[in-house]
This record gives C-alpha cells, sequence and structure tokens, in this order.
C-alpha cells in the first residue's frame, strides 16, 4: 500500500511552506498550536498525496485553508476545487478561510471552527 498522508518526498515542501508562512497563517497558527483550540491536535502544513494542507486535524479530519492572493487569479478556484474534490475523497472536510477574514476577524474564524467542531464530534 502506497504511503498517502506526510510522504518523505513531500518533507522539503512543507518544511519550506512552513518556513514561509503568510502573516495570516502565523496568526490562525498561533491560536491552533499546542491543542489550543479545543483541544484538537491541529497539524501546519501536512501533505495528503502531492498536496499539501495549511492545516489539518487527523482526528477529525478537518483541513483548515487561507486563501491568500494567489488563489484569487485566473483558473486558481477551478485547482482549488478540484484538488479539494481529491482530498475530500480520503474523507477529508474543508474550512477556506481568507486571510483577510483572519487578519481581521480572527475571533469570528475561530468561532466558525469551533462550531464546525461541536456539531461533528467523533
Amino acid at each position: 500500500m502506497t504511503k498517502v498522508y506526510n510522504r518523505t518526498d513531500e518533507k522539503i515542501k512543507r518544511r519550506m511552506l512552513r518556513g514561509n508562512m503568510p502573516q495570516a497563517e502565523i496568526i490562525l497558527w498561533s491560536k491552533l498550536k499546542n491543542k489550543g483550540l479545543k483541544e484538537y491536535k491541529f497539524r501546519r502544513q501536512y501533505s495528503v498525496g502531492k498536496f499539501v494542507i495549511d492545516f489539518y486535524c487527523p482526528k477529525l479530519k478537518l483541513a483548515i485553508e487561507v486563501d491568500g492572493d494567489s488563489h484569487f487569479i485566473e483558473g486558481s478556484k477551478a485547482r482549488d476545487m478540484e484538488r479539494q474534490t481529491i482530498l475530500e475523497s480520503f474523507g477529508i472536510t474543508f474550512l477556506r478561510f481568507t486571510n483577510r477574514e483572519i487578519s481581521e476577524n480572527i475571533n469570528g474564524v475561530l468561532t466558525k471552527i469551533v462550531e464546525y467542531i461541536e456539531n461533528n464530534l467523533p
């Protein structure tokens, strides 16, 4: 069976992404790390297949994606949805937030994540 989660061949990409996180990801990570949200363990820059998810909670199979400027250029929306569909085939659920939502309303973002968790407890 081929390893799908956090494949070794994606390690350099994950490490590079962790070292170059945009400000919005840094803000959100500060709230998610060390079981900071409802005592759930989130991982940052977690790979599934050839794709890297911004934040992932294995217990909930929950991906949190932070959409920055590159997600709003022509063709990006279609690529994002294709990628998301593939990842959802592994039973992963997505929550998406923009850089702006996180920067301007981190409490609202955290509320939405907590609501998802409370409504989908394992």
